[in-house]
C-alpha cells in the first residue's frame, strides 16, 4: 500500500467514525448527513460520502474520490448529492481541509426561527472557545442561514457570496435543513460540530 492509499484510508476511517458517532447521537439519522476531507488543492482532489449510506453503519469503504469537477477517481457507488456544496467551501476557505454536514432537531428549529433575521447568533458562552481561533467566551459567533435549494449549483454561488461576506464564520446553515462546517483536520470539524450542537440545543431550550 503506498503512502498516498495509506493516508486516504486514515481519513476515511476518521470521516467514518465521525459519521458513527453522529449518528449515535441523533445529528445524521437514516441516510442523512455527508462528510469530506481534501486530499489536495492544485489539483483539488477531496474524498466524500457515496449517497444513500446509513451513518450508523459508516466505514472506510463507503467513500468516494472526486476532482474538481465532482467526477469520480475512485470508488464505489453515487456522490453525496451536495458534493458541489463541498467543492464551493474548498475553494473559497483556505483553512478547510475536512467538511461535516449534520441534521440536528434544535439546529433545523433554530434555522427556521433566524432566518429572517439572517444568522444564528452565539455569544457569550464558554464553549465558543472550542471553535478555532477563538480565545474567550465573549465571541459573537454568526452562523449564516441561507434557504434550503435542489439547485445546487444555485445553491454553491449563494454559499460562496455568504463566505465572501462572512470570512471568519465557523460555519453555514441551511434552513430546515442542516449545517456545515470545516476544520484544519477531521479533528477540527468534528469538535466544532459537537461545540456548535451543544449551543444550538442551548439556545433551542430557551425559546418560549
Amino acid at each position: 500500500m503506498s503512502k498516498t492509499d495509506k493516508q486516504y484510508k486514515h481519513l476515511s476511517m476518521e470521516l467514518a467514525s465521525a459519521g458513527r458517532e453522529f449518528y449515535r447521537r441523533g445529528w445524521v439519522l437514516g441516510t442523512s448527513g455527508n462528510f469530506s476531507m481534501l486530499l489536495a488543492r492544485k489539483p483539488l482532489r477531496m474524498c466524500v460520502t457515496a449517497s444513500g449510506v446509513e451513518k450508523g453503519e459508516l466505514d472506510e469503504t463507503n467513500f468516494l474520490e472526486l476532482d474538481d469537477n465532482a467526477d469520480i477517481i475512485d470508488g464505489f457507488g453515487k456522490p453525496s448529492a451536495e458534493t458541489l456544496l463541498h467543492l464551493c467551501i474548498y475553494r473559497h476557505v483556505a483553512r478547510a481541509r475536512s467538511i461535516l454536514h449534520t441534521h440536528s432537531v434544535w439546529g433545523t428549529i433554530l434555522s427556521d426561527r433566524y432566518y429572517e433575521q439572517g444568522a444564528i447568533e452565539i455569544e457569550g458562552y464558554e464553549m465558543l472557545k472550542g471553535l478555532s481561533g477563538v480565545s474567550t467566551h465573549e465571541h459573537l459567533e454568526r452562523v449564516p442561514v441561507v434557504d434550503n435549494s435542489q439547485d445546487y449549483v444555485a445553491l454553491s454561488h449563494v454559499i460562496e457570496n455568504v463566505l465572501r461576506e462572512n470570512p471568519t464564520c465557523h460555519g453555514i446553515y441551511l434552513r430546515r435543513h442542516g449545517l456545515y462546517t470545516w476544520g484544519e483536520t477531521v479533528a477540527d470539524a468534528r469538535r466544532h460540530i459537537e461545540i456548535f450542537e451543544f449551543l444550538f440545543e442551548v439556545l433551542g431550550r430557551q425559546i418560549k
